[in-house]
């Protein structure tokens, strides 16, 4: 038997991607797994844009406030990374709890 996808499954799966990215961020004890955290909440934010855009009216907003998501993750994830190059330079470790004990 055939069962349709309705934007309930879209929203049950994008919660369940944001609550998998915050305690991803909450957990991880270095830069890198912080930050895949919370690209993980910005592609469920996608997921519910795109599915808004799809089962409203078709204007173009959803498509639009998607692509600038992904910009500001792209360009997040480049100043984080290069962040997080600096302070492995500077300190050797990218474990947040150590850089948070050391003094610059």
């Amino acid at each position: 038997m055939w069962h349709a996808i309705t934007p309930l499954h879209y929203a049950i799966l994008s919660a369940i991607i944001f609550c998998i990215g915050i305690m991803v961020a909450i957990t991880k004890r270095n830069i890198i797994g912080v930050l895949m955290g919370l690209e993980l909440m910005l592609n469920a934010a996608n997921i519910n844009l795109i599915t808004t855009w799809q089962h409203a009216p078709k204007t173009i907003e959803g498509q639009v406030f998607a692509l600038f998501v992904i910009a500001i993750a792209a360009a997040e994830s480049a100043l984080a990374l290069a962040i997080a190059y600096q302070v492995f330079r500077r300190f050797g470790t990218v474990s947040l709890d150590s850089i948070a004990n050391m003094k610059g």
